[in-house]
């Protein structure tokens, strides 16, 4: 059986910091090693055969960075570990289920269904019933998409709903419910990857600084391909976690097996790949010896520095903000006291991580669309799914910048609310090559993908990025000529053009040296006057926002957009056609990362000797997020975060193959989650730093939250115990056993 992605990530930075790189994913492209055919297993030596030179070039710098790690060099310290991660449930409250009704006279199927992925869900079960002969072939689909009672992934790319179309579709003319038990989510759901990993970093003992990075990853992804080779190559591309190292070689590789499907989970690999990093560069600091703080801030990637694959971030990076708030806050400037003064029985340590997690899959769409009526009421429709992220909230936060109140009516999970846009795509917006990109969008409605799931940390930063845009033109082509009409000004005063620095404030519109109105009464001159009054939009982002020009209202109008229909006074949308437009360059496929943000935590544990147990007596994490929409669900994210890393660290744990969840035995009888009990609720404490300036954008964070929980609680761990564990969950037991 084929491997279901394989891949190789090498990076040779050039003699200075400014100089290019020798050797550079972004310059010479993704590669992948031949196989075995009998096993599937890759070929990661770089061997002479026809069409293999891209690779072969590749793996012989790769080769050469793994020669000079094992050079018995005195002046550098060189560390090679293995580390494990096990397979674990997304545990979302509510387990995956659906309602369907199939009316075969009128040919018509009705589902409710609740996805990450709502339009993926929809054309797929056009494409499963397409072809279908009658009477199991509907003329038309109807998908109502629901809040979802949670998601991490693993309600993205799940097949589920088309176990419902199929239920309906067999049972015509009676209503249809097909809906998990807690036995039949754990058998039949996705799952984390099981991760093995080995790492090797080189360091120069003078200076402190990494030389030189070594990792393979080997990922169990189950009998189903899923999102496998993808979580394969996001965990690689993470794997380097905040630091700059100028020669990096990693290799990762998921395998079928005959276990439980894997696919999407929080943290998408990163949590595995960077766990094992954290961890091991505790050690290091260790080894040289030297303040693990101190190290991490030695080594980190600063502003403008390169990725593993060579391109820099195109957000702020703030991590030396992070670092020192961590070695400032009382649990790391107390640890040894606290170590010292632990009861008779107990041992105290303190631990610290700090890590970057990227937003954004490189392929993200958003769907947007804002309407004021003629008394100032505003509804809001998108594509991104609600499943407790407060995503609506979010919505009507960003699009009350712009038009000074907050909405009467959102809905989310939209896929027919944008019809006017007369959006049509093709290809793979990952493969597609610049030359049919450049073909394909001459037409005014082509754009490289219509929609995306609600994943990889988009919420804030993708899912309200359209109805943000579409709201800034209802207030530059509606409400402020309106407010100018009111003022009794031109288009040519001088006034007119100073929009940009208008401001709202209680429902009022606010200019220096004009009267404030009120949003009600710009309102309705906009529709009397036949202005602007709604605006839907799609964005597409390749690591950076499509640009178009459209003509509105006699002007140009460039914005972070590609498709634009826009409503005057009451009437219907009408799609304008674009007069230039600039998708990103499907080079940036080539870019690991571009959008990150980043998140610290540090902790301390008091552990009984005689029984194991392990209770986390204070912790602290800070973040950043750019513009936190919705503060209060910021910090719910953070808190269920920190919640969900301790139950991976300590608790969570699927047996592979039979003895799984496959079996359809297990339950939450058999498979413990961090409970109140396992949690510092009283004593967790979460600081989210503001955004560096006004005009930052939001930053997706709900991943990132959770990620240095983990290695914190690890390296608190080896603090109290003087023992490193290399695999995961260190259980009870296992602490008892080293302590006894």
């Amino acid at each position: 059986m084929p491997n279901y992605g394989a891949y190789r990530f090498t990076r040779i930075a050039g003699p200075t910091p400014g100089a290019p790189d020798v050797y550079a994913p972004i310059e010479e492209g993704w590669i992948s090693p031949g196989r075995f055919h009998n096993t599937g297993r890759p070929i990661w030596k770089p061997l002479p055969i026809d069409g293999g030179g891209a690779y072969a070039k590749g793996a012989t710098y790769g080769e050469e960075i793994r020669a000079l790690l094992a050079k018995n060099d005195p002046a550098v310290l060189v560390l090679d570990r293995e580390f494990e991660t096990q397979s674990v449930d997304p545990m979302f409250l509510e387990p995956e289920c659906g309602l369907a009704w199939y009316d075969s006279k009128r040919e018509i199927l009705e589902l409710v269904l609740g996805v990450q992925s709502p339009y993926e869900a929809a054309t797929a079960i056009g494409f499963l019933l397409g072809e279908a002969r009658e009477p199991f072939k509907p003329s038309a689909v109807n998908a109502q998409f629901a809040y979802v009672g949670g998601g991490f992934g693993g309600r993205d790319h799940t097949p589920f709903p088309l176990y419902v179309a199929l239920a309906a579709v067999f049972f015509p003319g009676r209503p249809v419910r097909l809906a998990h038990n807690r036995h039949q989510q754990f058998q039949g759901g996705i799952k984390r990857h099981a991760f093995k990993i080995r790492t090797s970093i080189g360091v120069d003992r003078a200076s402190g600084k990494m030389r030189a990075f070594a990792a393979d990853h080997v990922l169990d992804g189950g009998g189903l391909a899923n999102y496998s080779g993808d979580v394969a190559h996001v965990g690689a591309t993470a794997a380097l976690g905040i630091y700059d190292v100028p020669k990096v070689d990693v290799t990762t590789v998921a395998l079928h097996s005959r276990g439980v499907t894997a696919g999407s989970m929080r943290g998408f690999g990163t949590l595995q790949t960077m766990t094992a990093l954290e961890v091991l560069v505790d050690e290091i600091a260790a080894s040289l010896p030297l303040d693990p703080i101190e190290f991490r801030r030695r080594n980190a990637l600063k502003t403008g520095g390169r990725t593993m694959t060579g391109n820099p971030y195109s957000v702020s990076i703030r991590t030396p903000e992070i670092l020192d708030k961590l070695e400032n806050n009382s649990i790391w400037r107390e640890r040894a006291r606290q170590k010292a003064r632990a009861e008779s029985g107990f041992v105290v340590g303190t631990g610290v991580a700090c890590v970057t997690k990227d937003y954004g899959s490189g392929a993200d769409c958003s769907l947007g669309r804002v309407e004021i009526d003629a008394a100032g009421g505003i509804a809001i429709h998108a594509d991104a799914v609600e499943m407790g992220t407060g995503i609506g909230t979010a919505l009507a936060n960003r699009v009350a910048r712009y038009l000074g109140g907050m909405a009467d009516e959102v809905t989310v999970a939209q896929v027919d609310a944008f019809a006017a846009l007369e959006l049509v795509t093709s290809g793979d917006s990952y493969t597609i090559s610049q030359a049919a990109q450049d073909a394909e969008e001459h037409d005014s409605r082509w754009v490289p993908a219509i929609s995306s799931p609600t994943s990889s940390s988009i919420g804030a930063h993708v899912g309200t990025h359209a109805a943000a845009e579409a709201a800034r033109i209802v207030f530059r082509f509606g409400l402020w000529p309106a407010a100018l009409d009111l003022w009794g000004l031109t288009m040519t005063d001088p006034k007119a053009k100073q929009w940009w620095s208008a401001r709202w404030q209680d429902g009022h519109l606010l200019t220096p040296g004009l009267a404030p109105l009120a949003l009600s009464t710009i309102a309705a001159r906009a529709h009397s006057r036949n202005f602007v009054t709604g605006a839907m939009a799609h964005g597409f982002s390749r690591w950076d926002w499509s640009k178009a020009t459209f003509a509105i209202g006699g002007e140009e109008w460039t914005s972070d957009i590609d498709a634009l229909a826009v409503r005057y006074g009451g009437g219907k949308f009408m799609r304008l056609e674009r007069i230039a437009v600039r998708f990103p360059p499907t080079d940036f496929n080539r870019i690991g990362a571009a959008f990150t943000s980043l998140c610290g935590t540090v902790l301390r544990v008091e552990i009984e000797r005689a029984t194991g147990v392990l209770r986390i007596a204070q912790a602290y994490s800070v973040f950043e997020c750019g513009q936190a929409l919705t503060p209060q669900v910021v910090l719910g994210q953070a808190q269920g975060g920190f919640a969900m890393g301790v139950g991976y660290a300590l608790l969570e744990s699927l047996p592979p193959f039979e003895s799984g969840p496959g079996n359809g035995q297990w339950n939450l009888g058999d498979y413990t989650v961090a409970r109140g009990s396992d949690l510092p609720l009283h004593s967790l404490e979460i600081e989210i730093l503001p955004p560096i300036d006004g005009e930052e954008a939001p930053k997706g964070m709900a991943e990132v939250v959770m990620i240095p929980v983990v290695p914190a609680l690890l390296n608190a761990i080896f603090d109290a115990t003087g023992h490193r564990f290399q695999s995961l969950p260190v259980t009870e037991d296992m602490l008892k056993r080293v302590l006894g």
